[in-house]
């Protein structure tokens, strides 16, 4: 139950894929507070007692299911939607896979990988990974945008300018977040909910967890946003930094190979110091480890550096 909330939308009210004609799910007044109740990425292909041979048999025609879509009233094309986060409900599960030809290391790891999660919904106490670590948790909606103008059928995989599979952490409780509107209504969704994850989300996966999201949907007349931007409410690493950081570099010409590199150094970091599997590193590092952009003005030679911070592992 939600008692400050308008409307509720169903776990049945989802769909795959951004489509302009889909039929909302509710029709609703702005500055309305909805209640969403959001699948994992998987769909619930993948639960509690899942295995690796689960992951093998993954439907991907029903991956990344978002609730909605919601009409707002009085929405038209060049005004944005101002999304206010006001809270999850998370539901103790997750999970993180490694999914062959996905991820920024598809060429390193191609063999299937899975890591079930159970963590404590009330607390958030930090989630157990094995034998190696402990992963802080910081929930937030993975997908969340509006519907594009282009008619048709549109993957929800790729993030857009109107939103979608954004990924970035921080659309975390008490974040204001603006999505350019380009259809009458907006026709918002959201879901892929995530208990955690890194800047970058570079194996392919979070801990993917279904759970309860509390929105509030405002609208900017007129504010013609060429892409998303949003606003926290305060400091976004405050769970991870207690201990600092282990840090790796990426160097050379092309960002996206510097980037490949710097995780690449850092599984091989933790592999060696922490005997751990390799594929079990990239997985840990998806979930906790950021990505950054440190230097992109000395050329001809770029650097991205990969934090993973210490207090994970120790």
């Amino acid at each position: 139950m939600c008692n400050k909330c308008n409307y509720t939308i169903h776990g049945a009210q989802h769909h795959f894929g951004w489509d302009n004609s889909l039929v909302p799910a509710a029709r609703v007044e702005p500055g309305s507070t909805i209640l969403f109740h959001c699948h994992d990425s998987s769909a619930g292909q993948l639960g509690p007692s899942s295995t690796l041979d689960d992951l093998g048999r993954l439907d991907f025609g029903k991956i990344n299911p978002v609730s909605g879509p919601i009409y707002v009233e009085g929405a038209e094309p060049g005004d944005a939607l101002k999304v206010t986060i006001d809270s999850f409900k998370p539901s103790g599960f997750g999970w993180t896979a490694n999914i062959p030809g996905f991820g920024l290391l598809a060429d390193q790891f191609k063999d299937p990988a899975l890591h079930i999660w159970k963590y404590n919904p009330e607390t958030l106490e930090p989630a157990l990974f094995g034998n190696h670590g402990r992963v802080p948790l910081k929930p937030f909606c993975g997908t969340i945008g509006n519907a594009p103008a282009e008619a048709g059928l549109h993957s929800v995989v790729p993030p857009r300018r109107v939103g979608g599979n954004l990924d970035i952490r921080d659309l975390a409780a008490g974040t204001e977040l603006y999505l350019p509107i380009e259809v009458a209504g907006a026709l918002f969704s959201v879901g892929d909910t995530h208990a955690a994850q890194g800047d970058g989300e570079v194996c392919g996966t979070a801990i993917e967890s279904p759970m309860d999201v509390v929105l509030k949907l405002d609208l900017v007349k007129g504010a013609n946003l060429k892409t998303p931007r949003f606003t926290t409410p305060g400091p976004v690493t405050r769970h991870l930094d207690a201990k600092g950081y282990e840090v790796t570099t990426g160097i050379g010409p092309d960002l996206m190979e510097g980037a490949r590199a710097a995780v690449s150094n850092m599984i091989d970091l933790l592999s060696a110091r922490y005997n751990m599997n390799p594929v079990d590193a990239y997985m840990l590092v998806s979930t906790c480890g950021d990505l950054r952009i440190s230097e992109i003005v000395d050329m001809p030679n770029w650097v991205v550096s990969f934090y993973f911070p210490r207090c994970v592992l120790e």
